[in-house]
């Protein structure tokens, strides 16, 4: 009844390469403690697939992990009893040279490891797309074929035309594609719904003409399918999304539309029968059409890489031309460790490639007004060192594309002789709207959707509160209101500001603005486009009468007869008073950059577009849209974050987590009682390099487990000069290195240069 015991055969050690027999291989292990080189033997099996940058499988401790081996060496430091050899090698020459050379210089930039960069860089293996990648390379002759230059060529030069007509300094951009050296430009887009996008694209396809590759990042996936239909246009070949020409229906702007179903390539490497010019490389595709897409850049086929944040590690060769959209936008700043900025990453790859930075936008960031005022003083880092040169708009074009603009506030409704002050939708703004409805369709765009809206004061707009509990009110339906926190109704409520007795929606969601507008617009239709509506949001709406009701950000297309896109007959930007309450730094800037966008869907004065601000709001903000300026506020900001010591005047991290690890760390990279403790301002004054550690609340995925070590939890800032910054992302990195490796209790996490650090 035993069970058969069965002798273990003896394991023969295999034959090792004479040649460089030593691989240096970097791990898929997060661990910041264990982010450098583990040395393996290459058997001699192994040696013709073993190249750097390959992809090999290679046994950690007691188990079996993934790892791309970085270089290849004589010796080690390891005996050589106590190296393993690897066991296989899964794709070949997967990273290549540049980008492993750009992923060191991101890790030490942010602070992080270069096996943190590849998790992000390096799109997940598929075993089909690798197979078929093989055949494909073993049956042709390995040359690269040349795309459509001619027919590109001929369809960008009306093109260039216009976009030389309509921007300042666009010979100094052209020019610096044509000559050796670093360039670094600020563009700010002139009004209309696809100027910026427009702008990325022309920039691409005059950098593949001339023999350079391209990077675009842009701020999600509707701007993302607006380019590559441009590109697809002017004839070149787009993987991933693009017209039906290649095969692909013509994409709408809803989540998914125009991503490929098919996930390998044909037999000769691409999926459409033909190498492409353009891939599209995009966190929300499908892994297999990712990881091939990535293949396709790699090998030098697809020279023009686009799509969202995950496209600022595209694998590039040479030199490029690095373009980002948006620069400060939310979705640029990387939510996994080490937290790399999309806009420093791409910065500092066009330095590294000798190549073209782009920063393209409505607004400019107060990084990019920083450097278009000069350079900043630094190591050659390409993160902050170097000036940039704005890029205008003509106030011809401006004049031409941007609508007739009224601030509706307070001050200007009572010399206007309007007795509606204080509503949510005047009626000076209900005459000029519902005659423009008989044109065409007009936009209501509103800051945020709320599910139950807040009341407030209609006399003072401050926030109504509960007299038993402060909470905030609000109103269901038709109902009473009632305090959000402990239900009690506001029966008999005066504001304690004002002595005011009546109340108003505050940031009403777009339940409560349609049933507003259908009140003052009886008999016109009504769309609504917003995340949390039944329909969710729209990707476009025809070119007839009607009120379209959208969140900022989820404005819908007009679509016209012909099927191309047309302007809205005006634009309402409604509850403006609520950017006086807005948080963040960065808080005009998103502010501006969401009115401006929504502006820009208007049609020109010439084609009697109208755009309406409704409410309070900051008279800078107003200023910069009537006259689409935004260095008005850029310059402002600039001037504001120098007298305070904030960036982009001085570099910062955010630390945060628990206080006893969040004070040790502090302690230990000198920004307490250290080298650090102070920073010297350019007159001369001296202030303290760290702000806080303040309260900060437990982290949404709390476990309840954590919750009595996550009570105490806070977070810090330490500002440095820009010449010291990269010294300070080393200090962190091993700061946290060893609070890792020795099992500290405690949170501790950090991220140089963040949106959102106060």
């Amino acid at each position: 009844m035993a069970p058969r015991r069965r002798r273990a055969r003896p394991k023969t050690a295999p034959r090792i390469s004479d040649a460089l027999p030593v691989a240096h291989v970097v791990l898929d292990v997060q661990a910041v403690h264990l982010g450098a080189d583990f040395d393996y033997l290459i058997p001699a099996s192994l040696d013709d697939e073993a190249v750097p940058g390959s992809l090999v499988r290679v046994r950690f401790g007691t188990r079996r992990v993934n790892g791309v081996l970085w270089g290849r060496g004589d010796s080690s430091d390891v005996p050589a009893s106590g190296l393993r050899p690897l066991e296989n090698v899964l794709t070949r020459d997967l990273v290549p040279a540049e980008l492993r050379s750009d992923i060191e210089a991101i890790a030490d930039a942010y602070g992080g490891t270069r096996a943190n960069i590849l998790r992000l860089a390096i799109p997940p293996r598929s075993a089909a797309v690798d197979s078929l990648w093989t055949r494909s390379a073993s049956e042709s002759d390995g040359s690269v074929p040349a795309s459509a230059d001619g027919v590109l060529r001929r369809r960008l030069r009306p093109v260039g035309m216009e976009m030389t007509r309509s921007y300042d300094r666009s010979d100094a951009v052209l020019a610096s594609l044509d000559r050796e050296g670093f360039a670094s430009f600020v563009v700010d887009s002139a009004p209309g719904p696809d100027h910026c996008e427009r702008y990325v694209a022309w920039m691409a396809g005059e950098a593949l003409l001339r023999g350079l590759s391209a990077v675009a990042v842009l701020p999600d996936m509707r701007s993302t399918r607006r380019v590559a239909r441009m590109l697809d246009g002017w004839g070149l070949s787009v993987d991933g999304i693009g017209g039906a020409s290649r095969g692909v229906a013509d994409a709408g702007d809803g989540p998914g539309d125009g991503i490929r179903d098919g996930g390998v390539h044909d037999g000769d490497g691409s999926r459409d029968g033909r190498d492409h010019d353009v891939v599209v490389l995009a966190a929300s595709m499908p892994p297999a059409n990712r990881y091939a897409a990535f293949r396709e850049a790699a090998s030098g086929r697809a020279r023009c890489v686009i799509g969202p944040r995950a496209a600022m590690y595209a694998p590039v060769s040479g030199r490029a031309v690095f373009i980002i959209m948006d620069d400060a936008a939310y979705q640029q700043a990387d939510g996994m460790m080490p937290y790399a900025q999309a806009r420093g990453v791409m910065r500092l790859r066009a330095r590294r490639h000798n190549g073209v930075f782009m920063a393209v936008s409505r607004v400019r960031s107060a990084l990019s007004q920083w450097e278009c005022d000069g350079p900043s003083e630094g190591p050659d880092d390409g993160l902050v060192e170097g000036g940039s040169v704005a890029v205008r708009p003509t106030s011809r074009v401006i004049g031409e594309t941007l609508p007739a603009f009224r601030w509706l506030n307070r001050e200007n409704l009572i010399r206007w002789n309007d007795p509606t002050v204080g509503a949510r939708i005047p009626r000076t703004a209900v005459r000029v709207l519902s005659a423009a409805v008989r044109e065409g369709p007009v936009l209501f765009s509103i800051p945020k959707d709320m599910a139950d809206p807040v009341l407030g004061c209609s006399t003072c707009h401050r926030l109504a509160r509960c007299r038993r509990c402060t909470g905030p009110l609000s109103r269901r339906d038709s109902g009473a209101a009632r305090c959000q926190w402990c239900g009690a109704p506001a029966t008999g409520w005066t504001c304690r500001h004002c002595g005011g007795s009546r109340m108003a929606p505050v940031r009403v969601g777009s339940t409560g603005t349609v049933r507003q507008i259908s009140e003052l617009f009886p008999g016109v239709p009504i769309a609504v486009s917003s995340p949390v509506s039944p329909a969710g949001p729209l990707s476009t709406v025809e070119d007839a009468p009607c009120l379209v009701v959208a969140v900022s950000g989820f404005e819908p297309r007009v679509r016209t007869v012909s099927g191309d896109e047309g302007p809205y007959r005006a634009v309402a930007i409604l509850d403006a008073w609520t950017s006086l309450y807005a948080q963040g730094v960065d808080a005009r800037y998103d502010v501006l950059s969401m009115w401006m966008r929504a502006m820009s869907c208007a049609a020109g004065v010439g084609a009697r577009g109208r755009a309406m601000l409704i409410g309070e709001t900051d008279p800078l903000l107003v200023e910069a849209m009537r006259s689409w300026d935004c260095a008005i506020v850029s310059r402002h900001e600039v001037d504001e974050r120098r007298e305070a010591g904030l960036p982009p005047a001085l570099s910062a991290a955010c630390v945060w987590g628990a206080r006893p690890s969040v004070m040790g760390l502090l302690r230990q990279v000198g920004a307490l009682g250290g080298d650090l403790a102070e920073v010297t301002m350019q007159d001369g004054v001296s202030i303290p390099s760290v702000l806080g550690p303040v309260p900060i609340p437990p982290p949404r995925t709390l476990d309840a487990r954590e919750l009595e070590q996550t009570r105490d939890r806070v977070k810090a800032v330490i500002r440095v000069p820009h010449r010291r910054r990269g010294e300070l992302a080393v200090r962190l990195r091993e700061r946290s290195a060893w609070h890792v490796a020795t099992r500290e209790p405690g949170e501790l996490r950090f991220a140089l240069d963040p949106k959102d650090f106060l």
